[in-house]
């Protein structure tokens, strides 16, 4: 704001006022001058008077360096501009950073925060100290090391409370132009918070997928290379022993090559996850077409997939073949494990909820679940029973890839167990 523009605002009265106010310590040390000067100068008062109204004339009407401040829910104030001070510039630039991020100034004193920076350490106030509000030892070995050297620092901040998280906290100097960091009285500092709670997930889910696939692959391994070993030594010769080798060699072939077509179709959905589908689906069509696929199985297990859809065609937008896919595992799985009843009900109703319009269950009588397994089953390799889901040919993927699929078609896949008396485990899958 210029002088013109301040004279408008305030009014010139209010103005002088300021200016005055702002030079008041010279003022002062000018008036005791000037009577020092009349007392053992013998300088004439009224010369002394004029002088020093002079001067005070001369300070009011002398222009000076004016910022704008703006206060959170008041009218704007003017005040001498500061060198290297938090304007308004640097208060929008951290704002509008997604991380939480702070600045300090020498002494480690909070002068801004953002919003995110808000909300993740309510206690980081400004004024506040930020040592002392943040009482973890990485911290302030930084930020002591940052005011010291003028260099910046980086650690990796991991807490347990109230739930794991990792963070990469950047300290940095900031600089202006060609002023010495570590000499300016006004130097600050700038905090940055990067969340690496999810790398670091992605990472362990990462190392747990490759030692279950490891482990999983590792058994079949073995009973072929044995296998193979009794073959060419002792039943070298045995027609009968060598039939019945042969025979779960391909049991054991089939079974990591079932597992290795599941981790293919699970990386190829997830590599995939963020790009939504853009083909045409009738649902009906496909349901029907997922029950012939699996008559035999239903006849074997004696069980019935009943169909409850609309007559009309009801159409989706996604990818037919992973669509296939997610309801012929869910009906598989219903005739594996509910065999205890007669059918397996399978269908399909609109319903009227925020993002979805189709609700498609799966609903089987068997045993169900115990509760505590439910959040757990579509995670990679989780086996309620590990002994009876080989017998039954799973590799403990399926589930995993239904969620991915349906979260890759932006819907919701929720697992039930026992919720109406008589049936087992119930899955609904919600579509847009």
């Amino acid at each position: 704001m210029d002088d013109s523009s301040a004279r408008r605002a305030f009014g010139l009265p209010s103005l002088i006022g300021l200016r005055l106010g702002a030079q008041a310590a010279i003022l002062a040390a000018l008036a005791g001058l000037i009577l020092a000067f009349v007392l053992l100068g013998n300088l004439r008062v009224d010369l002394a008077v004029i002088g020093y109204l002079v001067m005070v004339l001369f300070v009011a009407f002398m222009p000076l360096p004016i910022a704008t401040l703006r206060a959170m829910d008041g009218p704007e104030l003017l005040a001498p501009a500061t060198p290297g001070g938090t304007g308004e510039p640097l208060s929008a630039l951290v704002e509008a950073l997604g991380d939480p991020a702070l600045v300090l100034d020498r002494r480690g004193t909070v002068l801004h925060r953002n919003s995110a920076a808000a909300r993740q350490y309510p206690s980081l106030m400004p004024g506040r100290v930020a040592t002392l509000a943040l009482r973890n030892p990485d911290f302030i070995a930084a930020v002591d090391a940052v005011m010291r050297l003028g260099e910046p620092r980086s650690f990796e901040w991991h807490e347990i409370i109230p739930s794991e998280t990792w963070d990469r906290v950047v300290i940095a100097p900031l600089r202006h132009g060609d002023v010495d960091w570590l000499q300016d009285d006004n130097r600050q500092a700038l905090v940055t918070v990067q969340s690496l709670t999810e790398l670091k997930r992605v990472d362990a889910l990462r190392s747990d997928f490759i030692a279950n696939a490891s482990h999983e692959l590792r058994t079949p391994l073995a009973s072929l290379l044995g296998f193979i070993d009794t073959l060419l030594g002792p039943a070298a010769r045995d027609a009968a022993a060598r039939e019945k080798f042969l025979g779960i060699m391909r049991g054991q072939a089939e079974r990591m090559s079932r597992l290795i077509d599941d981790m293919l179709s699970l990386s190829r959905i997830e590599m995939h996850q963020h790009v939504r589908p853009t083909g045409s689906v009738d649902l009906p069509g496909l349901l029907r077409e997922v029950r012939e696929g699996l008559q035999a199985q239903a006849n074997a297990a004696g069980l019935k997939v009943v169909l409850d859809l609309p007559g009309e065609p009801v159409t989706v937008t996604g990818d037919r073949s992973q669509l296939y896919g997610v309801f012929e595992n869910l009906i598989e799985n219903a005739i594996k494990y509910g065999s205890g009843g007669q059918t397996v009900e399978v269908s399909l109703v609109p319903v009227d909820r925020p993002g979805f319009k189709h609700l498609v269950s799966v609903v089987d009588h068997g045993a169900g679940v115990d509760a505590e397994h439910v959040p757990r089953m579509t995670e990679r390799f989780y086996r309620i029973d590990a002994e009876a889901s080989r017998k039954k040919k799973g590799t403990g993927l399926g589930l995993a890839i239904v969620k991915h699929t349906v979260q890759r078609h932006r819907g919701q896949l929720s697992i039930r167990s026992r919720v109406n008396p008589g049936e087992g485990l119930r899955v609904e899958v919600l579509l847009p």
